[in-house]
This record gives structure tokens, C-alpha cells and sequence, in this order.
């Protein structure tokens, strides 16, 4: 298995290294701390805005995920792949019982339904002078965060990922 960084900037590329089965893993790093943004603590006591993907949740066996999304492109027990369109995928990763324990999301330009950093962090984020923003949110007592990342540039690419806390 080859894992490769999500900061390429060739879209037909990416396409060509996801249909290969590639998997591509978010490299941002972690957000400092600063003005509007929540601390793990700021969270906790605020519940989840954004917990489940096309129904999806943290928790659920291999199988129910299977049945309820389709689109199955490559399958193992740590791991699934999922294409819905040339723009958008969906990584689902598994834990020792089978169980899923992280959902990672990946929208390129043009894809429909992309949500909004507010509808996954509960906020509005702040863009970075190129462009990009990253925002990542802890919910302890739920058990999980929650993380959205925008590239710079004009075919930026959204990931959306909603992990367990370990």
C-alpha cells in the first residue's frame, strides 16, 4: 500500500493515483491556537455540529457502512474506498473489530454538496493569505474530533474528516 500527501495540485493526477487505489492522507498540520479558534476544552461542552457522513458514523460495522453507501471501490479489513464522482471520495478506516474509527471525505472543484467549514466545525474559519484554511475541533466527551481543510489555489481540494479519539 502507498500512502502519498494531499498537497499535489494536479487534479488529474490525484484522480489517476485514487483510481489505483493510492491513498492519499491529509499532511496539515495542526492548527496553532489563536484568535475564534476553540480550545479542546472551549468544545467539550459544546456538542458536535457535524458527526456522520452520508450517514455514516463513527462506530459502525464494516458492513452497515457497505450496504448504505455503495460505490465501493476497494475493500480490506482496515480500510474501505469509496468513489461517488470523479469529484468527490470517501476513505473509511477500521478499527481491530471491524468497527469504523475514522471517515475522511475528499471534495475536488466542482463537487456537489460540498459543506461548509461552519456546517463541520461550528464556525466560520478564517482563510490564510493563499487561500487555504484548516480548523480542526475536539469533542472529548464525545469521543471524537472533527477536522476541515481547504488548499489554496483556483481547484482547491476539501477534506472533511471526523476521527476517534484514541
Amino acid at each position: 500500500m502507498m500512502f502519498i500527501s494531499k498537497s499535489l495540485n494536479s487534479r488529474p493526477l490525484m484522480l489517476l493515483l485514487m483510481s489505483l487505489g493510492v491513498v492519499l492522507l491529509t499532511t496539515a498540520p495542526l492548527p496553532v491556537r489563536g484568535a475564534g479558534q476553540k480550545s479542546g476544552a472551549d468544545a467539550e461542552g459544546g456538542a458536535p455540529v457535524f458527526s456522520a457522513y452520508r450517514g455514516v458514523q463513527l462506530g459502525m460495522t464494516a458492513d452497515e457502512v457497505r450496504r448504505k453507501l455503495g460505490h465501493l471501490k476497494d475493500k480490506s479489513d482496515e480500510q474501505d474506498f469509496f468513489v461517488f464522482s470523479d469529484n468527490e471520495t470517501a476513505q473509511i478506516l477500521y478499527d481491530s473489530d471491524k468497527k469504523v474509527k475514522t471517515v475522511s471525505v475528499d471534495f475536488l472543484s466542482g463537487a456537489a454538496d460540498v459543506p461548509l467549514a461552519k456546517t463541520v466545525v461550528g464556525a466560520d474559519v478564517e482563510a490564510k493569505a493563499d487561500g487555504s484554511v484548516y480548523r480542526l475541533v475536539r469533542y472529548p466527551k464525545a469521543g471524537f474530533w472533527v477536522s476541515y481543510s481547504k488548499t489554496a489555489g483556483d481547484s482547491p481540494l476539501i477534506s472533511v474528516t471526523i476521527q476517534k479519539i484514541q
